[in-house]
């Protein structure tokens, strides 16, 4: 059985691309140098799979920044404000991307979203009056080309024509329908390029045909395929899905005039019923999504040749194939030097899983295959208890009751109380929690985890640090203090690392956005916490000044959600395990005197389920009580905030008001604010910090800027409700543009204040 793989990890293998592309905006490295590294890892990575016998190796999976960002620029989908710098095509493409300001001008990012459910982020393509979009660019045709000069053929992938513009911002008023027959004669281009130069299988993603689709959706959906394919020639066209099931279009879809449907049978709770149901043309491959791309675990083979099998009974012609591109997962296990032989016999990451691709391939359809040494091997995993087993608390969740998820008193009531013990000014500035990680604040953690320091020496230097930064925090004047996070190597991993049930990876990196690559733990086993966590840095911070220092902890639904969960237990108990691990926390940190907790829920929409009859019964039902679970306990006049990342909460801000914080920090400002206008139709309750600047650019906004965007917020939110402050950490940001930004803010806000 012939094997496939809708997309692989690009940064490398040690990150390599990251660290060239920051070199390249450092001035260290030149265009050529990053052209050539690229390159490198271009042809690396299509190896890899050769080498694994993969018959179905993607190209145009690579990204200098992020895929739909990529097709937005192939089709000529650039505003004109990033035109007018006049920079060059590279320089233009990460403009977009981070913003840019310099001589040429001074522009704003693209605004960024969460890729469906996933923790990676893309760009959000803006589609202008003036945009003419048509094919300019040449990206895949190079790059199918690149692979063929070295022996390979690939099969090209792209975004398709739905779900770009259904995830594009377009004019006000305007419909995306509007731009259907554009979008056709630019995908036929696409589809006559590759054609031409000899392109013999083409992969086409719409991710966004397993979510929720109108018939007005689906009416368009067959439209553009019946245009596009009309005339592909000796073109092969798959059109790949992933992330979920077809439910709401599967008839349509396997009636178009397609070669191939991938579908997704690992998340897709219906793509089997679907198959069975309806069937699956015999004229057509089924690529069939059965090794899970988003997790780390090990496939259990006789579970997926079962799966397998049902499959064929429906249709002949199968390929074993990824549920969803591998850019979800770690490269691979041959860097991990600290996991234990046990641990990583239960691991597989994208280099692993072409191997399970090539041994499932081989083994299904094979009547002996319990017989072969690969399924053995893999069944002994399966037949034994794994340790990580802690019965105490399994039985402390088992036994939580509703009055474990509600504080008391209610919202209103403790504002009040609040207010009188705070005595904050109107308008209260704040940080979200990190300060800049510097080269001597990474020397100094990595020395002490090689033992070149001693606990000594390591605390010293942090509490030196966090002594700068309270005092640079008192000069800038800001009113809520934080004490940096110097301590911290990332808002997940550094929670996992001081509770039991985790284990932890050194280089098993993977990509959030651009350059920005995370570590998640893995949850090994039951969860909890055997001593304090923050205190110790929290109440130092505390005893140096006389303004509350916000504690600062990670969520339970964050810190499951950026970790790669268990598969043998729920994520409800495996996050109420969490969520009382944290809670015991924040005890701790309001005995040790801190009056301010910030318990950063992030990635709170990451797990929410793409269909909405889904939301409340498979996730807000837990996710919602696990965040009350981890505050309810703690005295009135403690004020809890949380902090969310880029995402659209349109819909569930009311399920967010329901967390019962007392203050929520979002991060609006790459998306325009427009998150306001949503709080005021649904009468939030819950103070509100919206971001007034984005830090993930690198430009310093102005003192005016910031002023006309808190006037904005003004006008939409009571200023007893509203806190000013960036939109998420800093500690990925320089230090020059960190306080040149918060120096700008604190001007910006009393400026207004004085006005009020």
């Amino acid at each position: 059985m012939t094997t496939s793989v809708i997309g692989y990890p690009r940064i490398g293998k040690l990150r390599e691309l990251k660290f060239a592309i920051e070199g390249y905006f450092k001035g260290d490295k030149s265009q050529n140098e990053l052209l050539e590294i690229a390159q490198l890892l271009r042809k690396t990575h299509w190896q890899d799979q050769k080498q694994a016998h993969i018959n179905y190796i993607s190209s145009n999976d690579f990204s200098f920044y992020d895929a739909v960002l990529d097709t937005a620029c192939l089709l000529n989908i650039i505003p004109a404000r990033y035109q007018q710098l006049g920079l060059p095509e590279l320089d233009e493409y990460f403009a977009m991307a981070r913003g840019y300001q310099g001589e040429k001008g001074d522009v704003h990012a693209l605004a960024m979203k969460k890729w469906f459910n996933t923790n990676y982020h893309y760009l959000v393509p803006e589609i202008e009056a003036t945009t003419e979009i048509k094919l300019v660019g040449k990206k895949p045709f190079n790059e199918y080309l690149e692979a063929k000069q070295l022996g390979i053929e690939t099969k090209p992938v792209i975004i398709g024509p739905l779900t770009l513009l259904k995830l594009a911002k377009l004019p006000k008023g305007q419909n995306y329908s509007t731009y259907i027959d554009v979008i056709i004669k630019a995908y036929q281009d696409i589809l006559q390029q590759f054609a031409q130069i000899g392109v013999t299988w083409l992969q086409i993603d719409e991710p966004i045909l397993v979510t929720d689709l109108t018939s007005q959706d689906i009416e368009n959906f067959e439209k553009i395929y019946h245009a596009i394919l009309a005339n592909k020639q000796q073109l092969n066209v798959l059109l790949q899905t992933y992330f979920g099931d077809i439910r709401d279009c599967y008839q349509q879809v396997v009636n178009l005039p397609f070669d191939a449907i991938g579908l997704d049978f690992v998340e897709g709770k219906l793509t089997l019923e679907l198959l069975e149901k309806y069937g699956f043309p015999q004229d057509k491959q089924l690529f069939a999504g059965v090794v899970n791309g988003k997790n780390i675990w090990r496939n259990n083979y006789a579970k997926t040749l079962a799966l397998l099998g049902k499959i064929k009974a429906v249709t002949q012609k199968v390929v074993v194939n990824t549920s969803c591109s591998l850019l979800h997962v770690p490269y691979t296990l041959k860097n991990e030097t600290k996991l234990t032989i046990a641990q990583t016999a239960y691991f597989t990451f994208a280099q692993e899983k072409l191997q399970e691709l090539a041994e499932l391939g081989q083994l299904f359809g094979q009547n002996d295959a319990q017989q072969h040494e690969a399924y053995k091997s893999n069944q002994t995993l399966f037949t034994r208890e794994r340790e990580g087993t802690n019965q105490a608390i399994r039985e402390k969740v088992a036994a939580l009751t509703q009055e474990d998820f509600v504080r008391l008193p209610a919202f209103a009531e403790r504002e009040s109380i609040q207010k009188q013990a705070l005595q904050l000014p109107v308008l209260p500035t704040t940080t979200i929690g990190s300060f800049p990680q510097t080269s001597d604040v990474r020397l100094n953690r990595a020395k002490f985890k090689k033992g070149e320091i001693n606990l000594e020496q390591y605390t010293a230097f942090n509490r030196q640090k966090i002594a700068d930064c309270i005092t640079l925090q008192e000069e800038i004047g800001l009113d809520v203090l934080v004490h940096g996070e110097f301590e911290r190597n990332d808002m997940v991993e550094y929670f996992g690392e001081s509770l039991n049930g985790f284990v932890f990876t050194e280089k098993a990196w993977v990509q959030s956005y651009g350059t920005r690559c995370v570590k998640p733990p893995i949850i090994w086993g039951d969860i909890s916490r055997s001593k304090p966590i923050t205190v110790e840095y929290s109440q130092y911070a505390q005893s140096l000044t006389k303004k509350p220092v916000k504690g600062m902890l990670t969520g339970p639904v964050t810190i499951l959600n950026w970790s790669f969960p268990r598969e043998d237990i729920s994520y409800k108990d495996s996050v109420f395990q969490i969520g009382l691990a944290i809670a015991d926390e924040v005890l701790d940190l309001e005995a040790a005197g801190i009056k301010v907790i910030q318990i950063d829920e992030a990635a709170l929409k990451e797990k929410l389920p793409l269909r909405k009859a889904d939301w409340h019964s498979e996730y807000l039902d837990w996710a919602i009580p696990a965040f009350r679970l981890v505050h309810r306990k703690v005295k009135p006049e403690t004020q809890i905030h949380t902090h969310m990342c880029y995402s659209e909460f349109d819909d569930i801000i009311k399920e967010i008001d329901d967390l019962d914080a007392d203050v929520i920090s979002f991060e609006a400002s790459r998306s325009n604010l427009a998150l306001i206008d949503v709080l005021k139709a649904n009468h939030f309750k819950t103070e509100v910090g919206p971001g007034v600047y984005d830090i993930h650019s690198p430009r310093v906004p102005s003192v005016d800027e910031i002023r006309q965007v808190i006037e904005k917020l003004l006008a939409k939110i009571d200023k007893s409700k509203l806190w000013i402050n960036p939109d998420c950490g800093l500690k990925t940001r320089g230090e020059s543009e960190v306080f040149a930004s918060l120096i700008n803010l604190v001007k910006a806000t009393q400026d207004v204040r004085s006005e009020l």
